[in-house]
Order: C-alpha cells, then sequence, then structure tokens
C-alpha cells in the first residue's frame, strides 16, 4: 500500500509518503490508523483519534469504515476549511 502524508502530517511525521504491507488486522481506514498510531510517538500524536483526520483511497474521499486494501494508494490530510 501506499501512504501518502499531507499538510501538517508530512511537517510532523518527517515524510510525505511510504510504501507498506499491511498485516491481516487492518481491513479499513480505522484500524490503518490504529496500526499506524501503535509506532508511538508522533504517530501516536497524529492517528490516536484525538486530531481531526480525513482520508482518500485511490484519490476518493473515504470514512474510517472504508475497506482497505494492499493494492490501494490511502492519502491522510487535516479538514480543510475554506471561506
Amino acid at each position: 500500500m501506499k501512504l501518502l502524508y499531507f499538510a501538517r502530517l508530512r511537517e510532523s511525521l518527517g515524510t510525505s509518503a511510504e510504501e507498506v504491507v499491511l498485516p491481516g488486522s487492518v481491513t479499513d481506514i480505522r484500524s490503518l490508523m490504529d496500526w499506524l498510531s501503535a509506532r508511538g510517538g508522533q504517530w501516536q500524536q497524529e492517528f490516536s483519534g484525538n486530531r481531526p483526520l480525513r482520508a482518500a483511497i485511490n484519490q476518493a474521499l473515504a470514512n474510517e469504515s472504508a475497506t482497505v486494501q494492499n493494492e490501494d494508494e490511502v492519502a491522510f490530510f487535516p479538514p480543510v476549511t475554506g471561506g
């Protein structure tokens, strides 16, 4: 799976992208976020659910229950507000 990190995530995590192989326990966006949070440190701070995040799977917005697969590209980014 290709993971992309934008805005504050890129700054906080020190990377804009990575390739990972998901364990069998990761089946949706929420479990992916939990898996990333388990890395600890800044990963836990960003993915524990205490800070608002949006996700997109293959460039389509997705909610936390959306299914993910190793072939997907998943992007994480903070919500954007505008006028």
